[in-house]
C-alpha cells in the first residue's frame, strides 16, 4: 500500500473546497439538476451525499469511489478482499463509528488505516484522530460495501467480551434500579454478581438492545454454547457468543438487577428493572427467568412508554379506520376490543387510546397482568391470583369507584367476560383484548365462552384486529415487476392493477436490517353496526359476520396488508408472511 505523503493531504483539502458534486457533473455522472436535488434530499435526510446518491442508485458506487479516489490523491481499496484487523476496530467507539460510517482497517506503528466512502468527511476523520492520538489515513472504498460489512463487524467486536471497555458506556447517566435480594445460598457469590465485566457486559448488550430498537433480549444457555439474541423488528438474531462458563454469573447479574431470588433456580421468576438513561427518559425491563437442561433462560421484554405516546397517526391506520376509532373513544359507553397474537402491537393501540381519553375530567382504571407501560394519570393495577386480586374481582373493585373508563388486559374466562360487558353496558367506557384471528372472529368467540348474544350485540362497538408487518427501508428498497396475472392472483383490486402498480423489495444496506428499519400496523377495524348486531342474535357465525362486514366497506386483514404493499410501504413477501392469502 502506497503512503499517502503531506503533498497528497494538502490536494485532498484543496480537492474537497473544489467539491465532489461539482466533479461528478462534470465527470457526466449525474446532471447538475439531478445533483442539486440530490443534494438538498440529502440535508433534508440528514444523510452524507454519498449515502444517498448509493442508496437511490443515482450514481454506482464503483464510479463514485473510483472518482473520489482520483480526485483527492487516496488510495482505493475493494473492502471484499480485506481482511480487517478487530483490535484496530476497537480503537475507536461505536458510537463514532456508527455516527460517521466509517471503519479501521488495520494499524501500521501510529498509522491508523480507515475505510471511508466519503474522504470529503474531515470533520469524522479529526474525531478519531483526537481519540486514537493516531495518525488517521483514509481509505476509499465503495458506500454499499462499507455499509454492509460495518455492522456486521461491530457485531463480531460486541461479541468479544474482552473488548468492552468502561469508555463504552456513560456511567455518569446510565442507572439501573430494581433493588438487591440477600446473597446467601448456591455457588454464586456477591463478587460474582458485582463482577466489572459481567456488570459491562449485562449493560451493553441492553444499551444496544435500546439504540437498535429492540422488543426483546434473549439470554440463552446450551451444552456447548451461550448466546445473546435480538428481537427486532419481529425478527431475532443473534448479537453475542460469550463464553458459557459466564452463564451462572450472567444469569445472577441480570435476577439481582430485576430483585428476583439468585438462590432459587429450580422455578420461573418474574421481575423488572429500570435503566435510566438521562434525566428525562428511562426504559422498563420486563424480566423472566425460566430453568432449562442447561441453566437459566432470561428473557427481557423492552417497554419504552414513549411507544404510547407517537399518537395515533404513526400507528399506521387509514383514514377510515383511524376515524371508527376515534369515534368508538368519543362514545361514554361501550367495549373496545383488540385482537391479535403476541407481539402483534395489541398494548400499544390499546394505551394509544388510553392515552387519547387520559384527561383531567376521566377516571380511568386498568387491570393487566402486569402492566406495562407506566401511564401518568391513570390508575393502574397488577393482576395477582395467587392472592386472589383476579381480572375479575380487580372489575369488581373499579366498578365500586367511580370509574369512567376500565381497561382489561385480557378476558381470558366467562366470569371476567360478563363483568367487563356489564360495566359496558351502564355507562362504562371498556377496552381489552382478545386472542382470535380476525374480528369477526371475536365475536363468536365470546359467545363460546358462554355469554348471551344479546349481551354481545348491546355492548361491543368496535373490534380491531392487527398484525405487524416489518416496513421497508426508504434508503434501500427497490421496485420489483410482478405480472399483472400473479398480483390478480395474490388478491389487489383489479383496477389498481390495471392504472399501475409499482411494488418494492428489500434489498439491505447500512440503515437497516436485511432491507427493512421498524414496523407498521395492519389492522381489520370492525364497527358493530345494527346489521351485525341481528346477526348475532339471530345465531350467525364469523363467516356471516364477516361477508356483512364486506358488504359494509370493512376492509379483512389481507386487504389492508396489500394497501400497505401497493404504498411501497412493505413488501409482498412480509404481507404474506403475517396474513392468509
Amino acid at each position: 500500500m502506497n503512503d499517502i505523503s503531506q503533498s497528497a493531504a494538502t490536494t485532498m483539502n484543496r480537492s474537497a473546497s473544489l467539491g465532489l458534486p461539482e466533479k461528478l457533473v462534470q465527470d457526466g455522472l449525474l446532471d447538475e439538476a439531478a445533483m442539486a436535488e440530490a443534494q438538498r434530499l440529502a440535508r433534508e435526510a440528514k444523510t452524507s451525499l454519498v449515502s444517498y446518491l448509493v442508496a437511490n442508485n443515482l450514481v454506482k458506487p464503483r464510479d463514485l469511489a473510483i472518482t473520489a479516489s482520483m480526485m483527492f490523491g487516496v488510495p482505493l481499496m475493494d473492502l471484499d478482499a480485506t481482511q480487517i484487523d478487530l483490535d484496530a476496530v476497537r480503537l475507536v467507539s461505536d458510537k463514532l463509528l456508527n455516527k460517521h460510517r466509517v471503519l479501521p482497517l488495520m494499524r501500521r506503528g501510529r498509522r491508523l488505516f480507515v475505510a471511508v466512502s466519503d474522504p470529503t468527511n474531515l470533520h469524522g476523520i479529526d474525531e478519531i484522530r483526537f481519540q486514537t492520538t493516531l495518525n488517521v489515513e483514509p481509505i476509499v472504498v465503495e458506500e454499499d460495501k462499507l455499509q454492509a460489512v460495518l455492522s456486521k463487524t461491530i457485531e463480531q467486536v460486541d461479541a468479544n467480551m474482552p473488548s468492552l471497555g468502561e469508555d463504552d458506556f456513560d456511567y455518569e447517566n446510565l442507572e439501573t434500579s430494581g433493588g438487591e435480594e440477600e446473597l446467601d445460598a448456591g455457588s454464586v457469590t456477591r463478587d460474582d454478581v458485582e463482577d466489572a465485566p459481567i456488570v459491562r457486559f449485562v449493560n451493553k448488550v441492553m444499551l444496544d438492545a435500546i439504540k437498535k430498537g429492540a422488543s426483546d433480549i434473549h439470554f440463552e444457555p446450551y451444552e456447548k454454547t451461550y448466546r445473546v439474541r435480538l428481537r427486532v423488528d419481529g425478527v431475532l438474531k443473534e448479537i453475542a457468543v460469550p463464553p458459557v462458563q459466564l452463564a451462572q454469573k450472567i444469569s445472577a447479574r441480570i435476577k439481582v438487577m430485576a430483585r428476583l431470588d439468585i438462590a432459587e433456580r429450580r422455578v420461573p421468576q418474574d421481575g423488572r428493572i429500570k435503566m435510566r438513561l438521562s434525566k428525562t427518559r428511562s426504559i422498563d425491563f420486563r424480566v423472566s427467568t425460566c430453568p432449562t437442561l442447561f441453566g437459566e433462560k432470561a428473557v427481557m421484554r423492552i417497554l419504552d412508554a414513549s411507544a404510547a405516546m407517537l399518537g395515533i397517526d404513526a400507528l399506521g391506520y387509514e383514514p377510515e379506520q383511524k376515524a371508527h376509532y376515534m369515534k368508538a373513544l368519543d362514545r361514554p359507553q361501550g367495549m373496545i376490543l383488540v385482537t391479535g397474537p403476541t407481539g402483534s402491537g395489541k398494548t400499544v393501540s390499546l394505551y394509544t387510546g388510553l392515552n387519547i381519553l387520559n384527561v383531567e375530567g376521566t377516571n380511568i382504571s386498568t387491570a393487566e397482568d402486569p402492566a406495562e407501560i407506566i401511564l401518568p394519570g391513570v390508575n393502574q393495577v397488577n393482576v395477582n391470583p395467587k392472592v386472589g386480586l383476579t381480572f375479575a374481582s380487580a372489575l369488581r373493585s373499579f366498578l365500586r369507584q367511580d370509574p369512567d373508563v376500565i381497561m382489561v388486559g385480557e378476558i381470558r374466562d366467562l366470569e371476567t367476560a360478563e363483568i367487563a360487558i356489564k360495566a359496558a353496558q351502564t355507562g362504562h367506557l371498556v377496552l381489552s383484548t382478545l386472542h382470535t384471528n380476525d374480528a369477526p372472529q371475536t365475536l363468536t368467540r365470546l359467545i363460546d365462552m358462554g355469554v348471551k348474544p344479546y349481551a354481545i350485540a348491546t355492548s361491543v362497538s368496535l373490534i380491531i384486529a392487527q398484525r405487524l408487518a416489518r416496513r421497508l427501508c426508504t434508503y434501500c428498497k427497490q421496485p420489483v415487476t410482478v405480472p399483472n396475472e400473479a398480483l390478480l392472483k395474490e388478491g389487489f383490486d383489479p383496477a389498481v392493477v390495471a392504472a399501475g402498480l409499482t411494488l418494492f423489495s428489500p434489498k439491505g444496506c447500512g440503515n437497516c436490517t436485511d432491507g427493512y428499519k421498524g414496523r407498521v400496523g395492519i389492522y381489520q377495524v370492525l364497527p358493530c353496526t345494527d346489521a351485525i348486531g341481528r346477526i348475532i342474535m339471530e345465531g350467525g357465525n364469523a363467516i356471516n359476520i364477516a361477508d356483512q362486514a364486506a358488504k359494509e366497506g370493512v376492509a379483512d386483514l389481507r386487504t389492508s396488508g396489500l394497501r400497505k404493499v401497493a404504498a411501497g410501504l412493505t413488501s409482498l413477501e412480509e404481507v404474506n408472511s403475517v396474513t392468509v392469502e
